[in-house]
Protein backbone atom coordinates (compact mmCIF):
# COMPACT_ATOMS: atom_id res chain seq x y z
CA UNK A 1 0.00 0.00 0.00
CA UNK A 2 1.41 3.46 -1.08
CA UNK A 3 2.51 5.42 2.03
CA UNK A 4 1.21 8.69 2.38
CA UNK A 5 1.21 12.11 3.81
CA UNK A 6 -1.12 15.21 3.26
CA UNK A 7 -2.96 12.69 0.52
CA UNK A 8 0.16 12.05 -1.22
CA UNK A 9 3.16 9.85 -1.54
CA UNK A 10 5.89 10.46 0.96
CA UNK A 11 8.26 9.68 -1.82
CA UNK A 12 7.41 13.36 -2.76
CA UNK A 13 8.23 14.94 -0.02
CA UNK A 14 12.00 13.77 0.03
CA UNK A 15 12.19 15.07 -3.80
CA UNK A 16 10.33 18.54 -2.18
CA UNK A 17 13.34 18.53 0.11
CA UNK A 18 15.84 17.28 -2.60
CA UNK A 19 14.98 19.88 -4.69
CA UNK A 20 14.73 22.87 -1.71
CA UNK A 21 18.25 22.66 -1.06
CA UNK A 22 19.15 22.29 -5.05
CA UNK A 23 17.13 25.72 -5.60
CA UNK A 24 18.73 27.02 -2.29
CA UNK A 25 21.66 26.62 -3.78
CA UNK A 26 20.90 27.81 -7.49
CA UNK A 27 18.75 30.43 -6.76
CA UNK A 28 21.10 32.02 -3.71
CA UNK A 29 24.05 32.16 -6.75
CA UNK A 30 21.72 33.85 -9.34
CA UNK A 31 20.96 36.72 -6.39
CA UNK A 32 24.28 37.45 -6.39
CA UNK A 33 25.51 36.77 -10.14
CA UNK A 34 24.49 39.33 -12.49
CA UNK A 35 25.98 41.87 -9.19
CA UNK A 36 29.18 40.40 -9.24
CA UNK A 37 29.62 40.37 -12.87
CA UNK A 38 29.13 44.29 -12.73
CA UNK A 39 31.08 45.05 -9.47
CA UNK A 40 33.52 42.25 -8.88
CA UNK A 41 34.90 41.32 -12.41
CA UNK A 42 33.03 44.83 -13.96
CA UNK A 43 31.90 44.09 -17.01
CA UNK A 44 29.58 46.42 -18.49
CA UNK A 45 25.69 45.84 -18.50
CA UNK A 46 25.59 44.66 -22.01
CA UNK A 47 27.80 42.13 -21.76
CA UNK A 48 26.98 40.84 -17.83
CA UNK A 49 23.67 40.33 -19.03
CA UNK A 50 24.56 38.36 -22.25
CA UNK A 51 27.31 36.03 -19.47
CA UNK A 52 23.94 35.60 -17.72
CA UNK A 53 21.91 34.53 -20.28
CA UNK A 54 24.55 32.67 -21.88
CA UNK A 55 24.94 30.69 -18.45
CA UNK A 56 21.12 30.40 -18.08
CA UNK A 57 20.76 29.23 -21.13
CA UNK A 58 22.77 26.48 -20.94
CA UNK A 59 21.69 25.29 -17.59
CA UNK A 60 18.16 24.76 -18.96
CA UNK A 61 19.39 23.67 -22.26
CA UNK A 62 21.51 20.72 -20.92
CA UNK A 63 18.48 18.72 -19.02
CA UNK A 64 17.58 17.87 -22.66
CA UNK A 65 20.69 15.52 -22.57
CA UNK A 66 20.49 14.97 -18.95
CA UNK A 67 17.43 14.09 -19.90
CA UNK A 68 17.86 11.27 -22.87
CA UNK A 69 21.16 9.51 -20.88
CA UNK A 70 18.37 9.14 -17.84
CA UNK A 71 16.09 7.29 -20.37
CA UNK A 72 18.45 5.12 -22.37
CA UNK A 73 21.55 4.71 -19.53
CA UNK A 74 21.27 5.80 -15.95
CA UNK A 75 18.00 5.98 -15.16
CA UNK A 76 17.14 8.73 -12.86
CA UNK A 77 18.15 7.89 -9.91
CA UNK A 78 22.05 7.59 -10.79
CA UNK A 79 22.03 11.05 -13.21
CA UNK A 80 20.27 12.71 -9.88
CA UNK A 81 23.37 11.77 -7.85
CA UNK A 82 25.65 12.28 -10.11
CA UNK A 83 24.00 16.22 -11.36
CA UNK A 84 24.47 16.43 -7.56
CA UNK A 85 27.91 15.92 -6.87
CA UNK A 86 28.68 18.27 -9.92
CA UNK A 87 26.76 21.13 -8.49
CA UNK A 88 28.42 20.85 -4.88
CA UNK A 89 31.66 20.98 -6.24
CA UNK A 90 30.60 24.14 -8.93
CA UNK A 91 29.08 25.94 -6.27
CA UNK A 92 31.79 25.58 -3.79
CA UNK A 93 34.18 26.41 -6.64
CA UNK A 94 32.25 29.92 -6.59
CA UNK A 95 33.58 30.80 -3.57
CA UNK A 96 37.06 31.32 -4.77
CA UNK A 97 36.53 34.79 -5.80
CA UNK A 98 39.94 36.17 -5.97
CA UNK A 99 40.99 39.89 -5.88
CA UNK A 100 38.25 42.59 -7.54
CA UNK A 101 38.93 43.93 -11.16
CA UNK A 102 40.39 47.07 -11.01
CA UNK A 103 41.14 49.81 -13.83
CA UNK A 104 44.77 50.96 -13.86
CA UNK A 105 46.35 53.92 -15.86
CA UNK A 106 42.51 53.94 -18.10
CA UNK A 107 42.93 49.82 -18.40
CA UNK A 108 40.56 47.09 -17.35
CA UNK A 109 43.00 44.31 -15.22
CA UNK A 110 41.03 41.13 -14.10
CA UNK A 111 43.20 38.16 -12.06
CA UNK A 112 42.66 35.64 -15.20
CA UNK A 113 43.36 32.65 -13.02
CA UNK A 114 39.79 33.44 -10.56
CA UNK A 115 38.51 34.84 -13.19
CA UNK A 116 38.90 31.27 -14.93
CA UNK A 117 37.74 29.32 -11.38
CA UNK A 118 34.95 31.26 -12.29
CA UNK A 119 33.74 30.46 -15.65
CA UNK A 120 34.60 26.34 -14.89
CA UNK A 121 32.37 26.47 -11.90
CA UNK A 122 29.57 27.74 -13.66
CA UNK A 123 30.11 24.98 -15.96
CA UNK A 124 30.37 22.59 -13.21
CA UNK A 125 26.74 24.20 -12.17
CA UNK A 126 25.85 23.52 -15.75
CA UNK A 127 26.43 20.10 -16.22
CA UNK A 128 25.33 19.28 -12.85
CA UNK A 129 21.73 20.73 -13.05
CA UNK A 130 21.30 19.20 -16.70
CA UNK A 131 21.88 15.75 -15.06
CA UNK A 132 19.71 16.71 -11.99
CA UNK A 133 16.81 19.36 -12.76
CA UNK A 134 14.68 17.18 -15.73
CA UNK A 135 15.23 14.01 -13.92
CA UNK A 136 13.79 14.74 -10.23
CA UNK A 137 10.84 16.60 -11.99
CA UNK A 138 10.44 13.26 -14.31
CA UNK A 139 10.53 11.20 -10.58
CA UNK A 140 7.32 13.41 -9.24
CA UNK A 141 5.68 12.39 -11.88
CA UNK A 142 5.98 9.07 -11.83
CA UNK A 143 4.44 8.77 -8.67
CA UNK A 144 1.01 9.38 -9.67
CA UNK A 145 -0.81 7.24 -11.86
CA UNK A 146 -1.71 8.76 -15.51
CA UNK A 147 -5.37 9.75 -14.49
CA UNK A 148 -4.19 10.79 -10.90
CA UNK A 149 -6.56 13.85 -9.65
CA UNK A 150 -3.28 14.50 -7.41
CA UNK A 151 -0.68 15.63 -9.99
CA UNK A 152 -1.53 19.32 -10.91
CA UNK A 153 -1.54 19.43 -6.86
CA UNK A 154 1.30 17.30 -5.99
CA UNK A 155 3.96 19.23 -8.81
CA UNK A 156 2.59 22.60 -7.04
CA UNK A 157 3.76 21.10 -3.28
CA UNK A 158 7.14 20.32 -5.12
CA UNK A 159 6.81 23.87 -6.82
CA UNK A 160 6.73 25.32 -3.27
CA UNK A 161 9.40 23.30 -2.32
CA UNK A 162 11.43 24.68 -4.76
CA UNK A 163 10.30 28.53 -3.93
CA UNK A 164 11.26 27.62 0.23
CA UNK A 165 14.41 26.85 -0.89
CA UNK A 166 14.80 30.41 -3.59
CA UNK A 167 12.83 32.68 -0.95
CA UNK A 168 15.98 31.72 2.06
CA UNK A 169 18.44 31.99 -0.22
CA UNK A 170 17.59 35.08 -1.86
CA UNK A 171 17.56 36.68 1.54
CA UNK A 172 20.68 35.27 3.45
CA UNK A 173 23.12 34.68 0.58
CA UNK A 174 22.67 37.97 -1.01
CA UNK A 175 22.80 39.83 2.60
CA UNK A 176 26.30 37.79 3.37
CA UNK A 177 27.43 38.66 -0.37
CA UNK A 178 26.32 42.11 -0.61
CA UNK A 179 27.73 42.99 2.81
CA UNK A 180 30.51 40.57 3.73
CA UNK A 181 32.06 39.37 0.39
CA UNK A 182 31.23 37.39 -2.48
CA UNK A 183 32.84 34.38 -1.28
CA UNK A 184 30.00 34.20 1.80
CA UNK A 185 27.06 34.14 0.09
CA UNK A 186 28.35 31.65 -2.72
CA UNK A 187 29.93 29.51 -0.06
CA UNK A 188 26.57 28.93 1.49
CA UNK A 189 24.90 28.32 -1.54
CA UNK A 190 27.16 25.40 -1.76
CA UNK A 191 26.35 23.89 1.90
CA UNK A 192 22.47 23.96 0.45
CA UNK A 193 23.65 21.90 -2.53
CA UNK A 194 25.30 19.50 -0.01
CA UNK A 195 22.19 18.90 2.10
CA UNK A 196 20.57 18.03 -0.79
CA UNK A 197 22.72 15.63 -2.29
CA UNK A 198 22.60 13.93 1.35
CA UNK A 199 18.55 13.84 1.91
CA UNK A 200 18.35 12.16 -1.76
CA UNK A 201 20.84 9.62 -0.47
CA UNK A 202 19.19 9.43 2.70
CA UNK A 203 15.35 9.14 1.17
CA UNK A 204 15.70 6.58 -0.90
CA UNK A 205 13.58 4.20 0.90
CA UNK A 206 10.76 5.78 0.06
CA UNK A 207 11.27 5.80 -4.09
CA UNK A 208 11.61 2.00 -3.91
CA UNK A 209 11.14 1.14 -7.79
CA UNK A 210 11.27 4.50 -9.50
CA UNK A 211 14.25 5.58 -11.47
CA UNK A 212 16.21 2.69 -11.86
CA UNK A 213 18.30 2.31 -14.88
CA UNK A 214 16.07 0.94 -17.68
CA UNK A 215 18.78 -1.94 -18.80
CA UNK A 216 21.54 -2.18 -15.71
CA UNK A 217 23.46 -5.11 -17.94
CA UNK A 218 23.93 -2.35 -20.41
CA UNK A 219 25.16 -0.47 -18.06
CA UNK A 220 27.81 -2.55 -17.27
CA UNK A 221 29.14 -3.68 -20.55
CA UNK A 222 32.54 -2.83 -20.50
CA UNK A 223 34.56 -1.37 -23.47
CA UNK A 224 38.31 -1.79 -23.03
CA UNK A 225 38.24 -2.76 -19.13
CA UNK A 226 36.01 0.86 -18.30
CA UNK A 227 32.19 -0.07 -18.17
CA UNK A 228 29.57 2.51 -20.12
CA UNK A 229 28.33 3.67 -16.47
CA UNK A 230 32.20 4.69 -15.69
CA UNK A 231 32.41 5.94 -19.65
CA UNK A 232 29.58 8.29 -19.50
CA UNK A 233 30.68 9.96 -16.20
CA UNK A 234 34.25 10.49 -17.62
CA UNK A 235 32.41 11.92 -20.78
CA UNK A 236 30.80 14.50 -18.96
CA UNK A 237 33.37 15.64 -17.30
CA UNK A 238 34.92 16.20 -20.24
CA UNK A 239 31.60 18.24 -21.46
CA UNK A 240 32.52 20.36 -17.97
CA UNK A 241 35.59 21.58 -19.79
CA UNK A 242 33.94 21.73 -23.32
CA UNK A 243 31.27 24.47 -21.50
CA UNK A 244 34.19 25.89 -19.51
CA UNK A 245 35.53 27.34 -22.94
CA UNK A 246 31.73 27.69 -24.90
CA UNK A 247 30.59 30.02 -21.91
CA UNK A 248 32.52 32.19 -22.54
CA UNK A 249 32.01 33.09 -26.35
CA UNK A 250 28.34 34.48 -25.94
CA UNK A 251 27.46 35.40 -29.36
CA UNK A 252 28.62 32.59 -31.29
CA UNK A 253 26.65 30.04 -28.12
CA UNK A 254 23.62 31.69 -28.91
CA UNK A 255 24.36 30.40 -32.46
CA UNK A 256 24.96 27.26 -31.24
CA UNK A 257 21.80 27.22 -28.71
CA UNK A 258 19.59 28.07 -31.89
CA UNK A 259 20.89 25.11 -33.94
CA UNK A 260 20.46 22.69 -31.22
CA UNK A 261 17.27 23.74 -30.55
CA UNK A 262 15.75 23.90 -33.85
CA UNK A 263 17.60 20.21 -34.32
CA UNK A 264 15.55 18.95 -31.34
CA UNK A 265 12.34 20.61 -32.01
CA UNK A 266 12.37 19.30 -35.74
CA UNK A 267 13.10 15.43 -34.32
CA UNK A 268 10.05 15.73 -31.55
CA UNK A 269 7.84 16.90 -34.54
CA UNK A 270 9.30 14.17 -36.87
CA UNK A 271 8.55 11.49 -34.23
CA UNK A 272 5.66 12.63 -33.26
CA UNK A 273 4.23 12.19 -36.90
CA UNK A 274 6.12 9.18 -37.44
CA UNK A 275 6.31 7.03 -34.59
CA UNK A 276 2.73 8.17 -32.55
CA UNK A 277 -0.86 7.48 -33.01
CA UNK A 278 -3.22 10.43 -34.01
CA UNK A 279 -3.83 11.53 -30.82
CA UNK A 280 -0.27 11.08 -29.44
CA UNK A 281 0.47 13.22 -32.46
CA UNK A 282 -1.66 15.63 -31.32
CA UNK A 283 -0.92 15.96 -28.28
CA UNK A 284 3.05 16.11 -28.61
CA UNK A 285 2.33 18.83 -31.03
CA UNK A 286 0.68 20.77 -29.42
CA UNK A 287 2.78 20.72 -26.33
CA UNK A 288 5.41 21.40 -28.09
CA UNK A 289 3.67 24.73 -29.82
CA UNK A 290 2.90 26.00 -25.88
CA UNK A 291 6.09 25.02 -24.99
CA UNK A 292 7.65 27.96 -27.78
CA UNK A 293 5.24 29.93 -26.90
CA UNK A 294 6.03 29.95 -23.20
CA UNK A 295 10.07 31.23 -24.37
CA UNK A 296 7.98 34.76 -24.42
CA UNK A 297 7.06 34.28 -20.71
CA UNK A 298 10.51 33.08 -19.23
CA UNK A 299 12.40 35.65 -21.56
CA UNK A 300 10.45 38.47 -19.64
CA UNK A 301 10.26 36.41 -16.47
CA UNK A 302 14.18 35.98 -16.22
CA UNK A 303 14.68 39.87 -16.39
CA UNK A 304 14.34 39.14 -12.20
CA UNK A 305 18.04 37.42 -12.69
CA UNK A 306 19.47 40.69 -14.86
CA UNK A 307 17.97 44.21 -15.83
CA UNK A 308 15.49 43.68 -13.04
CA UNK A 309 18.00 43.68 -10.07
CA UNK A 310 20.42 46.05 -12.07
CA UNK A 311 16.99 48.58 -11.97
CA UNK A 312 16.42 47.54 -8.05
CA UNK A 313 19.91 48.52 -7.50
CA UNK A 314 20.03 52.07 -8.95
CA UNK A 315 16.99 53.55 -9.34
CA UNK A 316 14.52 51.48 -6.45
CA UNK A 317 14.14 53.21 -2.55
CA UNK A 318 15.40 50.03 -1.39
CA UNK A 319 15.46 51.49 2.20
CA UNK A 320 17.81 49.11 4.33
CA UNK A 321 17.54 46.15 1.62
CA UNK A 322 19.93 44.80 -1.13
CA UNK A 323 19.65 44.62 -4.80
CA UNK A 324 19.48 40.99 -4.21
CA UNK A 325 17.36 40.34 -1.36
CA UNK A 326 14.33 41.62 -3.76
CA UNK A 327 14.52 38.40 -6.17
CA UNK A 328 12.98 36.87 -2.98
CA UNK A 329 9.60 38.49 -3.53
CA UNK A 330 9.09 36.01 -6.32
CA UNK A 331 9.76 32.68 -3.84
CA UNK A 332 7.55 34.38 -0.99
CA UNK A 333 4.74 35.06 -3.08
CA UNK A 334 4.31 31.27 -4.00
CA UNK A 335 4.89 29.87 -0.92
CA UNK A 336 1.91 31.68 0.35
CA UNK A 337 -0.06 31.68 -3.35
CA UNK A 338 1.32 27.85 -4.26
CA UNK A 339 -1.34 25.98 -1.97
CA UNK A 340 -4.14 28.26 -2.66
CA UNK A 341 -3.20 27.96 -6.69
CA UNK A 342 -3.29 23.87 -5.91
CA UNK A 343 -6.95 24.24 -4.28
CA UNK A 344 -8.05 26.49 -6.65
CA UNK A 345 -7.30 24.28 -9.81
CA UNK A 346 -8.59 21.05 -7.76
CA UNK A 347 -12.11 22.68 -6.26
CA UNK A 348 -12.31 24.02 -10.03
CA UNK A 349 -11.64 20.60 -11.72
CA UNK A 350 -14.24 18.67 -9.30
CA UNK A 351 -17.25 21.51 -10.95
CA UNK A 352 -16.09 21.48 -14.03
CA UNK A 353 -14.86 24.83 -14.23
CA UNK A 354 -11.25 24.43 -14.39
CA UNK A 355 -9.35 26.32 -17.37
CA UNK A 356 -7.40 24.67 -20.06
CA UNK A 357 -3.62 24.52 -20.21
CA UNK A 358 -3.67 26.52 -22.70
CA UNK A 359 -6.12 29.16 -21.25
CA UNK A 360 -3.64 28.97 -18.09
CA UNK A 361 -0.83 29.60 -20.59
CA UNK A 362 -2.49 32.44 -22.15
CA UNK A 363 -3.46 34.13 -18.44
CA UNK A 364 0.41 33.65 -17.51
CA UNK A 365 1.49 35.80 -20.21
CA UNK A 366 -0.77 38.57 -19.78
CA UNK A 367 0.24 39.03 -16.20
CA UNK A 368 3.91 38.83 -17.22
CA UNK A 369 2.96 41.82 -19.45
CA UNK A 370 0.46 44.06 -16.98
CA UNK A 371 3.78 43.38 -14.24
CA UNK A 372 5.64 45.04 -16.75
CA UNK A 373 2.78 48.09 -17.57
CA UNK A 374 2.25 48.63 -13.34
CA UNK A 375 6.49 49.00 -12.89
CA UNK A 376 6.11 51.48 -16.07
CA UNK A 377 3.65 53.33 -13.97
CA UNK A 378 5.47 53.40 -10.87
CA UNK A 379 8.59 54.46 -13.15
CA UNK A 380 6.13 57.88 -13.52
CA UNK A 381 6.00 58.15 -10.42
CA UNK A 382 9.43 58.67 -9.56
CA UNK A 383 10.68 61.96 -8.24
CA UNK A 384 13.71 63.86 -9.21
CA UNK A 385 16.39 61.35 -7.53
CA UNK A 386 15.12 59.16 -9.91
CA UNK A 387 14.06 56.46 -7.05
CA UNK A 388 11.16 54.54 -7.50
CA UNK A 389 8.68 53.58 -4.59
CA UNK A 390 9.56 49.57 -3.39
CA UNK A 391 5.86 49.21 -3.64
CA UNK A 392 5.37 48.92 -7.86
CA UNK A 393 8.29 46.46 -7.86
CA UNK A 394 6.36 44.51 -5.33
CA UNK A 395 3.12 44.66 -7.30
CA UNK A 396 4.99 43.70 -10.34
CA UNK A 397 6.84 40.74 -8.73
CA UNK A 398 3.06 39.42 -7.52
CA UNK A 399 2.15 39.85 -11.13
CA UNK A 400 4.73 37.88 -12.46
CA UNK A 401 3.99 35.01 -9.83
CA UNK A 402 0.47 34.78 -10.49
CA UNK A 403 1.78 34.17 -14.07
CA UNK A 404 4.16 31.69 -13.40
CA UNK A 405 1.78 29.62 -10.97
CA UNK A 406 -0.43 29.40 -13.90
CA UNK A 407 2.98 28.21 -16.16
CA UNK A 408 5.16 26.77 -14.85
CA UNK A 409 4.02 24.15 -12.33
CA UNK A 410 0.82 23.34 -15.37
CA UNK A 411 3.63 22.90 -17.57
CA UNK A 412 5.67 20.42 -15.43
CA UNK A 413 2.68 18.44 -15.17
CA UNK A 414 1.62 18.62 -18.50
CA UNK A 415 5.02 17.48 -19.93
CA UNK A 416 4.43 14.12 -17.40
CA UNK A 417 0.43 13.79 -18.66
CA UNK A 418 0.84 14.77 -22.69
CA UNK A 419 4.58 13.08 -23.29
CA UNK A 420 4.74 9.87 -25.44
CA UNK A 421 5.96 7.35 -22.37
CA UNK A 422 9.32 6.24 -24.27
CA UNK A 423 10.60 9.95 -24.67
CA UNK A 424 8.82 11.14 -21.12
CA UNK A 425 12.52 12.37 -19.95
CA UNK A 426 13.76 14.00 -23.15
CA UNK A 427 10.84 15.38 -23.55
CA UNK A 428 10.90 17.40 -20.07
CA UNK A 429 14.34 18.13 -21.27
CA UNK A 430 12.70 19.82 -24.24
CA UNK A 431 10.27 22.01 -22.08
CA UNK A 432 13.65 23.10 -19.86
CA UNK A 433 15.08 23.40 -23.74
CA UNK A 434 12.21 26.19 -24.07
CA UNK A 435 13.56 27.94 -21.21
CA UNK A 436 16.76 28.29 -22.49
CA UNK A 437 16.21 30.17 -25.35
CA UNK A 438 14.57 32.18 -23.18
CA UNK A 439 17.35 32.63 -20.43
CA UNK A 440 19.66 33.43 -23.72
CA UNK A 441 16.55 35.99 -25.07
CA UNK A 442 16.48 37.38 -21.72
CA UNK A 443 20.27 38.19 -21.53
CA UNK A 444 19.95 39.87 -24.85
CA UNK A 445 16.86 42.38 -23.58
CA UNK A 446 18.76 42.72 -20.52
CA UNK A 447 21.65 43.92 -23.03
CA UNK A 448 19.20 46.30 -24.19
CA UNK A 449 19.26 48.72 -20.74
CA UNK A 450 22.88 48.77 -21.02
CA UNK A 451 24.01 51.94 -19.15
CA UNK A 452 26.78 54.31 -19.43
CA UNK A 453 28.03 54.16 -15.71
CA UNK A 454 31.17 56.05 -14.92
CA UNK A 455 31.77 58.30 -11.94
CA UNK A 456 31.66 61.90 -13.86
CA UNK A 457 28.53 60.55 -14.87
CA UNK A 458 26.11 62.85 -12.38
CA UNK A 459 22.51 62.05 -14.41
CA UNK A 460 22.87 58.49 -13.81
CA UNK A 461 19.58 57.89 -11.92
CA UNK A 462 17.42 59.68 -14.09
CA UNK A 463 19.42 58.54 -17.47
CA UNK A 464 18.65 55.05 -16.63
CA UNK A 465 15.28 55.46 -15.57
CA UNK A 466 14.28 56.36 -18.91
CA UNK A 467 16.21 53.74 -20.76
CA UNK A 468 14.23 51.09 -18.30
CA UNK A 469 10.78 52.73 -19.14
CA UNK A 470 10.87 52.71 -22.73
CA UNK A 471 11.89 49.06 -22.79
CA UNK A 472 9.85 47.86 -20.17
CA UNK A 473 6.75 49.23 -21.59
CA UNK A 474 7.58 47.61 -25.24
CA UNK A 475 7.88 44.31 -23.12
CA UNK A 476 4.28 45.04 -21.44
CA UNK A 477 2.62 45.51 -25.05
CA UNK A 478 4.17 42.22 -26.90
CA UNK A 479 2.95 40.55 -23.80
CA UNK A 480 -0.37 41.55 -23.90
CA UNK A 481 -0.66 40.95 -27.12
CA UNK A 482 0.71 37.83 -27.50
CA UNK A 483 -1.24 36.42 -24.73
CA UNK A 484 -4.70 38.02 -25.74
CA UNK A 485 -4.16 35.94 -29.12
CA UNK A 486 -3.16 32.53 -27.48
CA UNK A 487 -6.71 32.91 -25.20
CA UNK A 488 -8.66 33.62 -28.79
CA UNK A 489 -6.96 30.21 -29.86
CA UNK A 490 -6.92 27.86 -26.47
CA UNK A 491 -10.69 26.20 -27.36
CA UNK A 492 -9.31 24.99 -30.17
CA UNK A 493 -5.42 23.81 -28.63
CA UNK A 494 -7.70 22.40 -25.83
CA UNK A 495 -9.44 20.06 -28.28
CA UNK A 496 -6.39 18.91 -30.04
CA UNK A 497 -5.09 18.12 -26.35
CA UNK A 498 -7.61 15.06 -26.42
Amino acid sequence: MESRWIGHPRGLFILFMTEMWERFSYYGMRALLILYLTKHWLYEDGEAGLIYGSYAALVYAMPVLGGMIADRYLGLKKAIVFGACLLVLGHFGMAFEGPAALIADGILVREGIYEQIFYLSLAFIVVGVGFLKANISTIVGSLYGQDDPRRDGGFTIFYMGINLGAFSATIICAYLGENFGWRYGFGLAGVGMLLGLVTFLRGQKYLSGLGLPPDAPLLAVKWIGISREVIIYIASLLLVVIIWQAIQYTSELGVVLLVFSGIVFTYVIWFSLSSCTPIERDRMLVMLFLMILSVLFWALFEQAGSSLTLFTDRNVDKGVLTAGMFQSLNPAFIIVLAPVFAYLWVKLSQSGFEPSTPVKFALATLQVGLGFAVLVFGISQAGEDGQVAVIWLVLMYLLHTTGELCLSPVGLSMVTKLSVQRVAAMMMGVWFLSSALAAYAGGMIAGLMAIEDSPESTALPLGSLSIYSNVFESLAWLAILIGVVLLLISPWLARKMH
